[in-house]
């Protein structure tokens, strides 16, 4: 696909996945229109050349390679699902002065001044009495309505907000009960809901912007931008020489450390049920682990050209040029040498440029889920990502042509 048909792809993409668990379940549903099978751990898996297996919100999915009688490597690309935001707390309505109020938990670390004046609903999933799960997403319903200026004269000068007090969203007067609400809208009552993991999530669709159309403007494009890639990247390659793998893990945004998490078991579970389908046992599943190389997909930086001073001064990413290939000394990021020489070697068979992304010395640097799946794992990997800038905010801006690059080296990665 052109890179117009590409990005309203992307934009798509992020309009299904409100959650982790939306995103999770997307992924599935385009797997499976191309005829991969889903697996359940709780069974024996079914020999399955190109299949998916879903724990929580974290996915990952595999096609075996054309020959596997030999112990061959997993060629992996790794993202996360979730986005920084807020969690409605356990007891969620609360009220004050006629207003009913949502009890919010901050999720991560998202850009909060983003988050006011904005409106948003509520997204993941609900588990009912009778043990169903199902997934929901609401109406726009909840908005942080800001101070005005004329009682706080120094709004523009040192906005502080309070994350307990500051952001509780309103949602209706009088008092209504925003569970019950939910529950009406999946036509049970209040008291059917027993549990519920529910975010708060962006109702504004994303929108191409620019004069000459160049942004998207959308909401959790960290990470979705690198979860529709690697998506997109693995349908559209062949079956390789190796075993092809997209890891959509959860929980990134806070650390990772959960069942469904890179930190967790879970692709690691996976790679041994698919090495012993394949009669990879003992030995041979380390020789296929030594073989294998991991691609850690996560959005990265721009230089921000109001703020160029909290950048290095020798490496300036920005949009639309090419991806990022992100490096830190202190493995912040796991890029050395000779993944830099295979993302190199990856673009220029792709035709697509690529960026170096490094820290100001002076400023402190994120991480993503490549340091936590190569120490697990002991797996070769680099970093890389597109560039965005307002990352963390409600509402974050990458290059058009930024995501179609990316998409097109992933899909060399799995091609090989």
């Amino acid at each position: 696909m052109n890179a117009v048909q590409h990005i309203n792809d992307l934009a798509a993409f992020v309009t299904a996945s409100p959650s982790s668990y939306h995103a999770a379940a997307e992924v599935a549903a385009r797997l499976r229109a191309e005829g991969f099978r889903q697996q359940v751990e709780i069974d024996k898996w079914t020999e399955c050349d190109a299949g998916y297996v879903i724990r929580d919100g974290a996915i990952i999915a595999w096609r075996l390679p054309r020959s596997a009688a030999n112990p061959v490597g997993f060629r992996i690309v790794g993202a996360h699902t979730d986005s920084p935001g807020f969690k409605l707390k356990p007891q969620p309505s609360a009220y004050a002065f006629g207003f009913a109020q949502a009890a919010m938990e901050v999720y991560g670390g998202p850009l909060l001044n983003s988050w006011l004046d904005r409106e948003f609903g509520l997204a993941g999933r609900v588990t009912l009495r009778s043990g169903e799960t199902t997934l929901v997403r609401t109406a726009p319903w909840l908005r942080i309505p800001q101070l005005a200026p004329h009682l706080d004269r120094s709004v523009n000068e040192s906005l502080h907000l309070d994350k307990q007090s500051h952001l509780k969203p309103i949602y209706a007067m009088g008092g209504a009960d925003v569970l019950a609400a939910l529950a009406a809208t999946l036509e049970v009552s209040r008291d059917d809901i027993d549990g519920f993991d529910l975010f708060a999530a962006v109702s504004e669709t994303p929108a191409v912007i620019g004069v000459a159309k160049e942004f998207l403007a959308s909401a959790r494009l960290d990470n979705l931008s690198s979860v529709h890639a690697g998506l997109t990247a693995m349908l559209a390659a062949k079956p390789g020489d190796q075993v092809q793998v997209l890891a959509c893990f959860d929980h990134e945004e806070i650390g990772s450390d959960s069942r469904s998490g890179a930190a967790g078991p879970f692709l690691e579970d996976v790679l041994r049920r698919l090495a012993a389908s394949l009669g990879w046992t003992g030995d041979a599943f380390h020789q296929a682990i030594a073989a294998s190389f991991m691609i850690s997909a996560d959005a990265g930086h721009s230089i921000h050209p109001n703020y160029p001073g909290l950048h290095d001064p020798d490496h300036q990413p920005v949009l639309n040029a090419g991806p990022l290939l992100k490096v830190n000394a202190n493995q912040r990021y796991t890029t050395e040498g000779p993944g830099t020489a295979r993302w190199l070697r990856i673009c220029r068979a792709a035709g697509v440029p690529t960026q170096s992304f490094v820290s100001n010395n002076s400023v402190p640097c994120g991480s993503t889920i490549g340091p936590l799946s190569a120490t697990r794992l002991g797996i070769e990997s680099i970093d890389v990502g597109v560039p965005l800038l307002s990352m963390h905010s409600a509402r974050e801006l990458c290059g058009v042509q930024d995501a179609t690059w990316f998409t097109q080296a992933l899909t060399q990665h799995f091609q090989g």
